[in-house]
Formats: structure tokens, sequence, C-alpha cells
């Protein structure tokens, strides 16, 4: 199934730049903020929210497409606890921060509306999601640097999924000045979408997936596809 809504999105990445032919090519950048909300049998093992941060950098070969490349982070779960450094030097303690966290990259196409101010859009995607989970340890008495850090377990899957959006100009450089400063910032819009994707399966953990027992550490993983509802809120800057 990945592959062939890959070949699609291909076959559609390369109708876009065709249609572009005689047009002049723009770049865009994005931010968002982030919320995760996991889906199906995830959502069935995960039941928090993730939150984080995201962008993506692509081209506009025309006024009406859009191809690029996404990326997020998102936390859906942590702990934190104090220790001893070790068991030779009980008298220091530090901070133990364990997070679980979510990684996604995407290439993406987008058909847009063009209506001046707003621009609706659709939009679909193809690439995977990065589960893992960390712990790390660092001066509870001092500027909160990390000591020390290790990736306890993470897993991959291919992803893909579409959603849609709407763009809401909010400045525009003016067309004369435009011609002057053409490697200039052209507009502002903030980004609101939704974009639904289905994510293959994985392993990982979550809170409470760690255990340790007699000095050694145990994991009680949880496997199942990893289906996510992400919620992004940002600016969008075309150049």
């Amino acid at each position: 199934m990945e592959k062939t809504v890959l070949v699609l999105f291909l076959i559609f990445a390369m109708s876009c730049f065709g249609a572009s032919k005689h047009a002049e090519i723009r770049g865009q950048g994005s931010f968002h903020f982030l919320v995760g909300l996991p889906q199906g049998e995830f959502h069935d093992n995960v039941d928090n929210a993730g939150f984080g941060i995201g962008g993506g950098i692509g081209v506009i070969p025309n006024q009406f497409f859009s191809l690029g490349t996404a990326f997020g982070f998102m936390t859906y779960g942590s702990e934190t606890r104090r220790e001893p450094f070790s068991y030779t030097i009980p008298d220091v303690t530090v901070e133990v921060k364990r997070s679980n966290n979510f990684l996604f990259g995407h290439i993406y196409a987008q058909v847009l509306g063009d209506m001046n101010i707003v621009k609706p859009y659709i939009e679909g995607r193809f690439g995977f999601n990065y589960l893992w989970t960390e712990t790390r340890i660092s001066d509870i008495d001092g500027d909160d640097e990390d000591i020390a850090s290790s990736t306890n377990f993470d897993d991959f899957a291919l992803s893909y999924g579409g959603g849609g959006g709407v763009l809401i100009k909010v400045w525009q450089e003016a067309k004369s000045a435009r011609s002057r400063t053409s490697d200039g910032v052209g507009a502002v819009y903030i980004d609101l979408k939704v974009i639904y994707t289905k994510g293959g399966e994985a392993e990982y953990l979550k809170e409470g997936s760690m255990e340790i027992i007699d000095n050694q550490v145990v994991y009680y993983p949880d496997e199942s596809h990893t289906d996510l509802l992400g919620i992004n809120i940002g600016v969008e800057v075309e150049f």
C-alpha cells in the first residue's frame, strides 16, 4: 500500500512541475506549533496528546501548487524523578528526565485555491515516523545542562496521509518593491491545518513502560500502527 501511495504521489508531483513551465517558481518556509492526537490502535495504548514544533520548506511552481518537505517533533509523555548520582556518591543528587518522543519527516504536495487574502488548500504526504524514549540526567542546582543521556528504545515506520488547511495573508510586499528585491520576503501568512497520517507498525514505550528491578532496566513495549491526527498552527513565508 505504501509503495502505491508513493508512486501516485510522485506522479502528482511531476504533473505539478509540468504545469509550471512558464511560471515563476517561488520558495516557501513555515514554522508550526504542533498538537498530535494518537488515533486507532495507537490511541488505545497512548491516550495523551503530543506537543511540539515543526516546519517545512518547499517550492511554489505556480499559484495553485506547492511541493516540499515537512518535519516535526513532539513529546507525548515524560517522567521526572531525583536520584543519587551513584551508589558510591549518594550525597550528590541529580534530576532524571525520561521522555517519549515522536518525530516525522514527509514530502508533501499541496493544491491551493487563490482568493487573494485567503488560500484554502488540500495536502498529501508520504514519509516516516520515528518513535524513541530517551533518559537524561542533569544537575538540579545548576543551569539544568545535561550531564548524560541515553536512548532507551526506538523504532521506525513508514507513514502517509493528508488533510487540508487555510493560509491567511497578513502581509505582502508591494509589487514595485518585489521587482527590485526579488530575493526578499514576498508574503507572510498565518497557516492553520489538520493532517491525518496512517503510520505503519512500530514498537514504542509510554509512561510506565520501564521499570528498574534489581539495578536492571526492564521494558514493556507496546506495538501497533502509529496513526496520528496533527493540528498545526503557525506561520508561512513566501520568498
